[in-house]
């Protein structure tokens, strides 16, 4: 039955929706503010680390934005008012939109070293969605392509994320590896990467969303290191891998559960 909290939780979506959009035109710099890859020093600039991915892997976020949208759409229907899964969901979902932009305005403001725990938090709010999309299933395949879809999105992106912000942010503070190289501590946040998206793979019975995403980031972080400055055969490679392992045990782990469920 529709509640008045229901509406509330409608909106607050909404709204912290085109709050997250808005952040994200001010961090393109398409309203003025200062592109991401400039802002902060430069720290998160496609050349800045070794885990930084190519600047072309960013595009993600517009289709990200997209879906987010249409879910804070989807979830102001009528149909969705009382839905128990949106109920859950709501407000999960509006706080990652409120850290998403709170993120880009903490790299505005040249503060880097305060938007490491944002992004953790951010990723670990939307590991919560991931688990509560898993508990309240689906209505039926459009609330699995307005909902599962775009927060699985969401969620891969923002694991590939946090491994290239925390880098990003090691190296501003001179972090120096307790002198091991650079390549080393490289593949150690590639090989956590590729097993983020295997315990993905595994919990979520194979779901293709979260994996796309992080296997386009760690993509992208191969060719910039294969192509780009600064340039690391060992790390390419490893992000390679890291690519094959996380689809590999994705559509696996998603035969399986089809034969089996």
């Amino acid at each position: 039955m529709r509640q008045p909290a229901d509406v509330l939780r409608q909106i607050v979506v909404i709204s912290t929706a085109v709050f997250a959009v808005i952040a994200s035109f001010v961090g393109s710099g398409a309203a003025g503010g200062t592109p991401i890859q400039d802002a902060a020093g430069g720290a998160l600039a496609a050349d800045a680390t070794l885990i930084a991915p190519a600047s072309p892997a960013f595009s993600v976020w517009s289709v990200i934005y997209l879906g987010l949208l249409a879910y804070a759409v989807w979830q102001a229907l009528p149909g969705q008012t009382a839905a128990e899964r949106h109920r859950r969901l709501g407000y999960w979902v509006a706080a990652s939109l409120v850290l998403n932009g709170l993120w880009i305005l903490s790299i505005q403001f040249d503060l880097l070293g305060l938007s490491v725990p944002i992004i953790v938090v951010l990723l670990a709010v939307l590991i919560q969605c991931f688990r509560q999309t898993l508990q309240y299933r689906p209505s039926g395949a459009l609330d699995a392509a307005f909902t599962d879809v775009p927060l699985g999105l969401y969620l891969g992106w923002v694991c590939i994320a946090t491994a290239a912000n925390v880098t990003a942010w090691l190296v501003a503070i001179g972090f120096d590896g307790f002198g091991a190289a650079p390549e080393v501590w490289s593949v150690i946040v590639l090989i956590v990467a590729a097993l983020a998206g295997v315990v993905l793979a595994f919990v979520g019975a194979g779901r293709l969303s979260p994996a796309l995403t992080l296997s386009w980031g760690l993509a992208w972080v191969a060719v910039g290191r294969l192509v780009g400055e600064p340039a690391s055969i060992v790390t390419g490679v490893a992000a390679i891998a890291a690519v094959i392992v996380v689809l590999l045990v994705t559509v696996l782990r998603r035969l399986t559960a089809s034969r089996t469920a």
